[in-house]
């Protein structure tokens, strides 16, 4: 009876190590080993106590789209990880998203955007990812080239709004933050006007255009423009924490 007790309590033991295991899996795991990213497309920091990492869709994306990104970044002179934070909150990585107002592809180019950038850029046409992302940065690009009197965090939240809403809404903000005495290249002041381009202000308008209402017309989406600038920051940090 002895010896089965003993024998017993060997094979619970036994099972036990079985069940749990002997590896302990390391912490210190980075996001390249997560995912089977390619090293020589982007490299990516250790982990750091509360920063953020990649999700898998992002992981896969700049894989499918990192080397393009890149060079457009680099031949524009922008972020490469600005660049992927908008595409990102445009089309979620899918290159073939096509929104309820006609704008298509990763950087969801509108059809009058893309036939702007015809002759600048010499591309004719939009759709294919290559031409998208080369299009979008260019238009980004070309609206931070814009904001040149705004601080570098101001001019990047001022560049995000006119692309998502327009240079001309983000214009008629800029003319109602100076009527009221504000800072017309602060993002703080700007979204706050950005509210007053609805119709009910047309008493206002009438102070500050001569035909009585903003340039590039009444505004209502003012709350989907902040957003969109707010989500895209988010973003942002969080890839500056994980990618060189």
């Amino acid at each position: 009876m002895r010896l089965f007790l003993v024998s017993l309590s060997i094979a619970l033991v036994f099972s036990v190590l079985l069940l749990a295991g002997c590896y302990t899996p390391s912490s210190s795991l980075n996001i390249v080993q997560k995912f089977g990213i390619s090293g020589d497309i982007f490299s990516i920091n250790p982990p750091e106590p509360g920063s953020a990492e990649i999700d898998h869709l992002t992981a896969k994306s700049i894989n499918q789209y990192g080397s393009l990104i890149r060079k457009y970044s680099h031949k524009y002179d922008m972020d490469w990880r600005l660049v992927l934070a908008v595409i990102k909150q445009e089309s979620r990585f899918r290159h073939n998203a096509v929104s309820r107002t006609g704008a298509y592809g990763l950087m969801q180019i509108m059809p009058v955007t893309q036939a702007e950038l015809t002759d600048k850029i010499g591309i004719d046409e939009a759709k294919s990812p290559w031409n998208n992302i080369r299009a979008g940065v260019f238009h980004l690009r070309s609206l931070y080239r814009y904001f040149d009197q705004a601080e570098n965090m101001d001019r990047i939240h001022l560049s995000l709004a006119a692309y998502n809403a327009g240079l001309s809404r983000i214009r008629d903000a800029q003319s109602i933050a100076e009527y009221l005495g504000h800072n017309p290249n602060s993002w703080g002041h700007v979204k706050d006007a950005l509210p007053l381009l609805s119709k009910q202000y047309y008493t206002l308008h009438r102070q500050i255009w001569k035909d009585g209402m903003p340039t590039g017309g009444y505004f209502r989406n003012y709350r989907q423009t902040t957003a969109y600038v707010e989500n895209i920051m988010q973003y942002y940090d969080e890839y500056k924490l994980a990618l060189n």
